[in-house]
């Protein structure tokens, strides 16, 4: 996977053949705002320090992400969801997270408005 592909553009493709253009776009807004949610409590699980809270939000995301298909979102919580890396490091997991999340969402917003 080079630098560049943040989204799965065969499974949106798919996702575009059999749904439309409409029902992806409102997919898209809703994780959207449901992965502010989710960065929320993966920030939370860090403020109380929970290695547990930490797993069970990193996997929700996950899965969110990898439905929608965001490759570095869900390639960096793969990476990091079992992660026992001290707090410090994973501070630094989430400024990337979030970043490429951003990144992602552009992305596919923008290739999906270019169709």
């Amino acid at each position: 996977m080079s630098q560049a592909e943040y989204i799965d553009k065969v499974l949106i493709q798919g996702y575009l053949d059999n749904l439309g253009g409409a029902v992806v776009s409102q997919m898209l807004d809703l994780y959207e705002q449901q992965s502010q949610v989710y960065l929320e409590d993966i920030q939370g699980a860090h403020r109380a320090k929970s290695q547990q809270e930490w797993q069970e939000r990193c996997h929700k995301m996950k899965g969110a992400a990898g439905s929608v298909g965001l490759l570095q979102v869900h390639s960096q919580l793969v990476a990091i969801e079992k992660s026992t890396d001290d707090w410090t490091k994973k501070s630094e997991y989430i400024t990337r997270l979030i970043s490429l999340n951003n990144d992602a969402l552009t992305e596919f917003r923008n290739w999906l408005n270019s169709l």
